[in-house]
């Protein structure tokens, strides 16, 4: 039996323990737990805390993990704590996942201001899980004023994370072929700050190439919530003075939108994107749970299985819907 009153009086003072206990009741999918999951959540929708919520994405092996890292415990050191929400890809075979990112944030990780939540994605599209906005709140009411959300890393159709955040920091890394060829408009248009990582080594002429061609393109995509082009660095997430551009671009980014006001339009824009979620998520869930959708579901299997049209079977049901 759950006792809801512990888990959310725990969560409003802080306890890791009750907010880790608030996540997987959020995430789960037992009808039985839905009337608690829904209870909290209403809760803690008022629950008004200062933050900032940045999305990290950026194809595998960019250096997410690493820069992450870096980056939490420069806030932690300047007073902030810090929740990492580490999204890793679900199987759609056995919908399982390695949930491995935290095991690459070693100083964070062992950190008491810092909370680490990998969470699979269940197959959500977009490069963050189901439950991805929810989580963001459950961690702020718990006093994290650093978000912190770590995409899929698929690198092209990420950009719902930026529409459940403040910011989107994208890592790119070049010498992998043709690189603009590699990087898809859309994950492009939705970045604020790009950082060109890796680039020492062999790597490093290629990186400034890279870095150039994206700064002319930068000037073709919309502009960003401050009013100015994508910010474009390059360098090395290893780089003490590398890490510091990005430190630095952050914070003028955050302080730029909070003080034109866009901080907060984004906040109500990313309530209408999870009430858009939530709706498709809950259909779903009753094509599960409602007698009358499941019996509705079985009959066109059958009939589909006996020829019958798909198409008119799909008719057929939501027509039972209405």
């Amino acid at each position: 039996m759950i006792d809801f009153e512990k888990i959310r009086d725990g969560l409003f003072r802080g306890d890791r323990l009750s907010l880790s206990k608030a996540i997987t009741l959020i995430e789960t999918d037992a009808p039985d737990k839905f009337p608690f999951r829904n209870r909290l959540m209403e809760e803690i929708e008022s629950v008004v805390r200062p933050g900032f919520r940045l999305a990290v994405t950026g194809v595998p092996g960019a250096g997410k993990s690493t820069l992450i890292d870096r980056l939490g415990m420069h806030w932690i050191s300047e007073g902030h704590k810090v929740a990492v929400l580490a999204i890793d890809p679900s199987s759609s075979l056995s919908h399982g996942s390695i949930l491995g990112d935290k095991t690459r944030m070693t100083e964070l990780s062992r950190n008491p201001n810092a909370f680490i939540r990998p969470s699979p994605t269940r197959l959500q599209l977009g490069g963050v899980a189901s439950s991805t906005y929810e989580t963001i709140l459950l961690c702020e009411a718990a006093g994290f004023d650093r978000i912190i959300v770590e995409t899929v890393g698929v690198g092209q159709s990420e950009t719902l994370a930026s529409s459940l955040t403040d910011a989107c920091l994208l890592l790119l890394v070049t010498g992998t072929g043709d690189d603009l060829q590699g990087v898809k408009k859309g994950i492009l248009e939705s970045a604020d700050i790009i950082l060109v990582n890796k680039a020492d080594g062999e790597n490093e002429n290629r990186a400034k190439v890279f870095e150039r061609e994206l700064k002319q393109i930068s000037g073709l995509w919309p502009t960003r919530r401050n009013g100015e082009p994508a910010a474009v660095i390059r360098g090395s997430s290893l780089q003490d003075e590398s890490l510091e551009a990005v430190f630095d671009k952050t914070e003028l980014y955050f302080g730029q939108i909070f003080g034109n006001g866009e901080l907060q339009r984004n906040r109500l824009s990313q309530k209408i994107v999870w009430m858009k979620a939530l709706i498709r998520k809950r259909l779903e869930e009753q094509l599960h749970i409602n007698p009358v959708w499941k019996n509705a579901i079985l009959q066109s299997e059958s009939a589909v299985l006996s020829g019958a049209s798909v198409m008119q079977e799909v008719d057929r049901i939501l027509e039972k819907l209405k």
